[in-house]
């Protein structure tokens, strides 16, 4: 993992400049209706987000999706739900910082309980036993973390494989592989080896849960592009707003709480 954070900071000043070539024109103020669709979008660098959406789309449709279906057709659902699982208690050291740097310490407790029951008695995160005790799973990330700092999303932005983004979220991405325990613990090529190994099943076990929503979007949609862009925003709007309102009190972590509302 060490080396896929270089590479990504190795092709982060060329992407931004030609992020920046790419911008679109502001309509007119003469055109009251097309400048008002302009700011609600938020989209400035449409022409170069719509170039990368058809990279994206393409590696999509030669390597990831057929990749995902023979994954999904290979391995029975309960192994792809255990593996699932273990992705997410894989993740869990990254989730609980980003908890208590979003000063949530009651979800803080949660994601510790999470780790702790589903490591054990969960087989090492197969089974997600901690939701039946009371300890559902949600979100958190560095992204919603500086959201809950005040740090605004920032414009539309899609990348080639991270695919919907923002600024934003594109830096917390970054800081969240350099916080994961497989990009700074330990050394040599099976270290190496299993970061990328979760890194790809993380990237199969997510797209294969989506098969279906996205070939119905893609079939069905008049403009896939500004489809997905406002599916994006409205899922991290509902993150970011489940995260802000999950205002439980502060008990010590082995007396369960009910989720928050939504």
């Amino acid at each position: 993992m060490r080396a896929f954070v270089r590479t990504a900071l190795t092709w982060l000043p060329p992407l931004l400049v030609l992020t920046l070539a790419g911008c679109a024109t502001p309509p007119p103020a003469s055109d009251p209706d097309a400048l008002a669709y302009y700011n609600e979008t938020n989209d400035p660098l449409e022409p170069f987000n719509r170039k990368m959406y058809a990279v994206n789309n393409a590696l999509d449709a030669a390597v990831l999706r057929p990749a995902s279906i023979a994954y999904k057709d290979v391995l029975p659902e309960f192994l792809r739900t255990g593996i699932h699982n273990i992705l997410g208690n894989l993740h869990t050291p990254v989730q609980l910082s980003n908890d208590m740097l979003e000063g949530k310490p009651r979800r803080a407790g949660d994601t510790y309980m999470r780790f702790l029951i589903n490591t054990t008695v969960g087989v090492l995160g197969f089974f997600d036993v901690a939701k039946g005790w009371g300890y559902p799973d949600h979100d958190a990330d560095f992204g919603m973390t500086m959201a809950q700092w005040g740090v605004g999303p920032g414009p539309y932005l899609y990348l080639p494989v991270l695919g919907p983004n923002d600024p934003r979220d594109f830096a917390g991405f970054g800081v969240d592989i350099a916080a994961d325990p497989f990009t700074w613990v330990g050394q040599g090529a099976v270290v190496q080896g299993l970061g990328y190994g979760k890194w790809a099943l993380t990237a199969l076990d997510q797209r294969s849960r989506l098969l279906g929503e996205i070939s119905n979007i893609k079939k069905t949609a008049l403009d896939p592009y500004a489809t997905f862009r406002s599916l994006y925003r409205q899922h991290r709007t509902s993150q970011i707003e489940e995260m802000e309102n999950d205002n439980r009190a502060t008990v010590p972590v082995w007396f369960r709480q009910p989720a928050a509302d939504h």
